[in-house]
């Protein structure tokens, strides 16, 4: 299957495989670039997509990444309280350098720089996720359980 991944899918099938899960990136003909697109191509609930959101920190200027569930919007002053920092929104150019991944397609693993985590307590009542996987067409299955090992991401609820 990973044969006839594009090159950024690849590169999240290869650091998904280091984890020792049963992970596997698929691409699909039609977009997962917005929960909604993700939700009507996968065929799931929209609270299972666990879209990856990259702020910046104001102070710090460090990416963070929340992975909300795709019916929840980020209450950023939640996440300050959490954090002890304001966000700021993040733009492509600071995204892509980053994470090396475009917005739309930002995995929640495999970042070219080290990423504070927030994971989105609202995805644990799910028994299966479904996260980006490099481009907007690819996407991976997987617990919020594996999820939360996989990131070492904080658990809170970000809406």
């Amino acid at each position: 299957m990973s044969s006839n991944l594009s090159k950024s899918a690849k590169k999240v099938q290869s650091v998904l495989n280091e984890f020792g899960f049963e992970l596997n990136v698929v691409e699909l003909s039609d977009s997962t670039r917005t929960a909604q697109e993700a939700t009507n191509t996968i065929g799931c609930s929209i609270g299972q997509i666990a879209k990856s959101l990259i702020f910046k920190g104001k102070t710090s200027q460090k990416p963070i990444l929340i992975v909300a569930s795709g019916t929840n919007r980020v209450n950023e002053k939640t996440v300050k309280n959490h954090i002890g920092e304001k966000l700021e929104k993040a733009d492509a150019d600071f995204v892509l350098e980053h994470t090396g991944f475009v917005i739309g397609g930002i995995p929640p693993i495999g970042h070219k720089t080290p990423v504070t985590t927030i994971i989105d307590e609202d995805l644990m009542q799910y028994e299966e996720i479904w996260a980006a996987a490099g481009t907007p067409h690819a996407v991976f299955k997987l617990t919020p359980k594996v999820l939360k090992e996989i990131t070492h991401g904080d658990m809170i609820f970000v809406k």
